[in-house]
């Protein structure tokens, strides 16, 4: 490693060369419990090896873009590797869109190929015809379920499997991307982070640093693979460190201490409002902690950001396990920020700014300086190359607004004290973020502009009981619309993923507006919930979360 003023010049690596280094070094021991299918790396390799071959036969090669609409399973982890093998790049898509929030993210990332899971083949069906980059549909399963003709060729799984197993000869660089991982948009539709194999290595590194992580732990996690966080501690972390992870299908708060058992793990890698459901549960005979002879004893970190102080407490107090929340970074950045082993905490901090990848400063809206303990917002520019984004998918007017000055703006507010400790305090960009999604305003409101009774709409942040926020829409219906807003509720589960289906529901007469016509929102997040609200929870309306 060489250090020229602020540029740090290291080694850069790809995937592949993780999994050759784990195939050199430990190929048959284990490696990878995916929801109870048990891989070493050279079982992954091989069985890799023939759906690269399988998907280079239908034409996917270096650069080439393959979307994934599926859970965690074999099939997903088997896809992601698969995908890098050939140079091509992933993008992992997010299992409960559909309609128009779908159809964007395939038709911006120029989709060649789309996998998805046969029980979720109607949803990407319905719009392909729309989509001219898309050629190919592989269904996981029978492609009988797509019940309709489409311009793209259909294919099962099952023919990838049989494809030849020779290992694709393609060089593939540390600076060529791996993923597009799209991030919810504001003022426009969600943007995909273009990220290089380099940044899958480094933000690995980092989190495995972080967490003390060794050789011998095993790593279990719920977090889904179309999730950069699950990429990068359980497959990329576990290449770079050693050992072995256990990926669960999905969460279940009465199944957590009895999947920690059955993996015997030794780290629990979940959201912070995943970690405050599991810290407030009744008690289960299996905890650590409980006095019962099956109670745990190999779980011993827990992490999930952002974790409330009071809930890093109770790990500690109920489970004696300890925990790891003080981070931030974005999907473009991180980490930003970090607490590494040895290195004290401070009450409500995000760590300690990580000087050793990134300059971090707080600025004003001029982008001046501010001065420590002084809000502002956060921004970055690297000490290395390749460990961050490496811009917006085809996006090059947003990527230089985001790199204005030539620092990177993560359109978060945050202040940095006198001893370098990074303080998350608000977004200062509209989006939302519930149980671990991003979610664009921008996108929502869109959706329920289609609703014929709606004339004007407007959708915002509220706070959450649980952590991060609820979503709220604000409706000014047509006159003499024929709507409730249990109604517009339910046409929304039919429109939107699960998780962006809002809580909340207003009807108003007009919307507060700027001098210059624009709906000011931060009026509406100030209200919050008031007594013209109508809760979706409290109404005991219920959907299909998937």
């Amino acid at each position: 490693m060489a250090t020229r003023g602020d540029w740090v010049d290291v080694e850069q690596r790809t995937l592949l060369d993780l999994l050759d280094r784990r195939l050199e070094t430990d190929p048959d021991g284990p490696f990878l419990d995916c929801c109870g299918t048990s891989y070493t790396a050279a079982e992954l390799d091989r069985a890799a090896n023939r759906i690269a071959a399988g998907l280079a036969a239908l034409g996917v090669g270096h650069g080439s873009t393959v979307a994934t609409i599926l859970e965690n399973g074999p099939e997903a982890v088997l896809s992601w590797f698969a995908i890098h093998k050939l140079g091509a790049i992933s993008v992992p898509v997010n299992t409960a869109l559909k309609g128009l929030l779908l159809a964007h993210q395939l038709t911006d990332a120029a989709t060649a190929v789309v996998i998805v899971q046969q029980d979720l083949a109607d949803r990407p069906a319905e719009i392909l015809d729309g989509i001219e980059s898309v050629r190919h549909l592989v269904v996981v399963g029978d492609p009988a379920a797509v019940d309709r003709p489409l311009r793209a060729d259909t294919h099962a799984w099952s023919d990838l499997e049989r494809a030849d197993g020779a290992r694709p000869a393609v060089r593939v660089r540390p600076q060529d991307l791996g993923t597009i991982v799209y991030t919810g948009g504001t003022t426009g539709p969600s943007k995909g982070c273009a990220l290089s194999h380099n940044y899958h290595l480094s933000i690995a590194g980092q989190i495995a640093s972080s967490w003390g992580r060794r050789p011998e732990d095993v790593v279990w996690s719920p977090l889904p693979l179309f999730h950069f966080n699950a990429i990068s501690c359980m497959l990329t972390g576990t290449l770079l460190m050693g050992g072995r992870a256990a990926l669960a299908r999905r969460f279940s708060v009465s199944g957590f201490w009895p999947e920690i058992d059955r993996t015997g793990a030794t780290i629990a890698s979940l959201l912070g409002s995943l970690a405050v459901m599991v810290a407030r549960a009744d008690d289960h005979p299996r905890a650590r902690g409980s006095g019962r002879p099956e109670a745990n004893t190999t779980l011993r970190l827990l992490t999930g950001a952002p974790m409330p102080p009071e809930i890093d407490e109770l790990y500690r107090t109920r489970f004696g396990v300890t925990t790891f929340s003080n981070a931030y970074g974005t999907t473009e950045a991180s980490l930003i920020s970090w607490l590494p082993p040895g290195m004290p905490g401070r009450p409500a901090s995000a760590g300690i700014v990580n000087d050793a990848a990134f300059i971090v400063k707080i600025f004003d809206d001029d982008d001046r300086e501010v001065p420590p303990g002084a809000e502002g917002e956060i921004v970055c520019r690297p000490r290395m190359p390749h460990v961050m984004f490496e811009g917006y998918w085809n996006r090059p007017e947003a990527t230089v607004a985001a790199w204005r000055n030539l620092w990177f703006h993560t359109g978060d507010i945050g202040r940095i004290d006198e001893d370098g400790y990074l303080f998350f305090v608000d977004r200062k960009a509209d989006y939302m973020r519930r149980r671990g999604e991003n979610i664009s305003s921008w996108e929502l409101e869109k959706v329920f502009h289609q609703h014929p009774a709606v004339r004007d709409v407007c959708v915002h942040a509220v706070a959450s009981e649980v952590a991060e926020d609820d979503v709220k829409v604000t409706v000014v219906p047509r006159d003499d619309a024929d709507l409730s807003a249990e109604a517009l509720c339910r046409w929304a589960v039919d429109q939107l993923p699960y998780y962006a289906v809002p809580r909340y529901f207003e009807f108003r007469e007009e919307l507060p507006l700027s001098q210059t016509g624009r709906t000011t929102k931060n009026i509406l997040r100030d209200e919050g919930v008031t007594p013209a609200t109508w809760d979706r929870e409290a109404a005991g309306v219920t959907f299909e979360r998937r």
